[in-house]
């Protein structure tokens, strides 16, 4: 809202600009897997995160009072924040591979569940910010808001540097490269060999889109574009289904959302632990089925006490972020280090996608027949056709050769 007032935008124009930064955001992030699955995980997160901190502070250098020329910088380098939404496919990548060849029991037994410790750091982080910035907007304003913004990432960056090494599997994938490249082809073979594992000189943005692993990035495209309809409608747009579904207050929604994400945030560690016990996969059809039932039962007129409210919304919540905890690991699991970077980037980016036309659908619906049927037929649907969508993906053979030979 700062920076819509301090750039003199109408409304309408603020739309426009930030559809169009998520448009520039998706192909940044669709672009950044090959380039990961290039240079390693290490240097991924490093470009992530230090990227991320560089677009924060040229953010606040940009001028106003320019109109189209402000405009369009805006949306070129905040589509740059599509770093940002790499950032945790790599991290998944990364923890993956690590907790494939860690000597710690407990984490090669259940890495679902250490993994959901550090994916719940997400949603923390996100209420960190929220507050932060309701506390200091009218203190420093919008731009010192986006300075302050790369401190955090600057040190990360830092400490990446420091402490994290490579994973040993991608280290392997750059040795048998390196001797593709220098013509030691039968050198490579042997060595692969060696190691059970296959190793493609085929380009990684092509090889998710061979026949075995085609499946998986279309049915997981289809689920992260579905399912960003109800992160659209129930998380970014929360306060509003409150509002005009439900008839709850502003004041009061806000309040409720505080309790509602700090409930769903134990939707992680639960998800994650779960996905250790019966698999991931059933984990995550199984939590969204119930999520998208949890926001219908929330958006029917049986429910009118805030305390069913508050109860219904917390568990729609609950079991429809929680589930990321599994699912970015799953996606790590269904591709061959070769191409693991560049299929969990490109399935991540298609959140973008999701929240475009979810947002498109829900204005549709809502302008025709109200916030409630929009918050259902497009946020519940979305959740449960989402759901359905996982049934189709699968872990491919060749991961399973890799695992057993780290």
């Amino acid at each position: 809202m700062g920076t819509q007032h301090s750039f003199g935008w109408t409304p309408t124009t603020a739309y426009a600009v930030n559809t169009w930064i998520s448009v520039g955001s998706a192909i940044v992030a669709f672009s950044l897997g090959p380039i990961i699955d290039r240079l390693g995980r290490r240097q991924g997160m490093m470009l992530t995160v230090g990227g991320t901190a560089i677009v924060s502070g040229l953010t606040a250098l940009i001028p106003t009072g320019l109109a189209l020329i402000s405009a369009s910088l805006i949306v070129v380098v905040r589509s740059f924040g599509g770093l940002g939404f790499s950032e945790q496919a790599v991290n998944a990548t990364y923890i993956n591979e690590v907790y494939q060849v860690t000597e710690d029991e407990r984490k090669r037994r259940r890495p679902g569940y250490y993994y959901a410790w550090i994916q719940g750091g997400w949603p923390l982080g996100f209420m960190l910010a929220s507050a932060l910035s309701l506390a200091l907007l009218n203190t420093i304003g919008w731009r010192g808001l986006y300075l302050i913004a790369t401190l955090p990432a600057v040190l990360l960056v830092w400490l990446i540097f420091r402490h994290l090494k490579e994973t040993p599997q991608f280290r392997l994938h750059q040795r048998l490269s390196q001797l593709e490249r220098s013509g030691r082809n039968t050198e490579a073979h042997a060595l692969a060999a060696s190691y059970n594992v296959e190793h493609s000189t085929v380009a990684p943005f092509k090889r998710i889109w061979e026949p075995h692993l085609r499946g998986n990035t279309i049915a997981f495209s289809i689920a992260w574009i579905f399912n960003f309809f109800g992160i659209m409608s129930f998380s970014i747009l929360g306060s509003s289904v409150l509002k005009n579904a439900k008839g709850v207050e502003l004041s009061e929604a806000f309040w409720m959302l505080i309790i509602i994400n700090l409930i769903a945030y134990f939707g992680y560690v639960f998800h994650g632990w779960l996905g250790d016990k019966i698999g991931r996969k059933k984990t995550i059809i199984i939590g969204w089925i119930i999520s998208s039932l949890f926001f219908a039962l929330m958006l029917s007129p049986f429910i009118t006490d805030p305390t069913a409210i508050i109860a219904t919304y917390a568990g729609g919540l609950f079991f429809l972020v929680g589930p990321y905890a599994a699912i970015q690991y799953f996606m790590a699991e269904c591709y061959p280090v070769s191409c693991r970077a560049t299929g969990v980037t490109f399935i991540g980016a298609t959140s973008q996608p999701g929240i475009i036309i979810g947002g498109a659908l829900f204005t549709l619906v809502a302008g025709s027949f109200g916030t409630q049927a929009a918050a259902l037929w497009v946020g519940a649907a979305g959740i449960f056709v989402s759901g359905l969508a996982m049934i189709f993906t699968k872990r491919p053979h060749e991961v399973d050769l890799e695992e057993a030979h780290v």
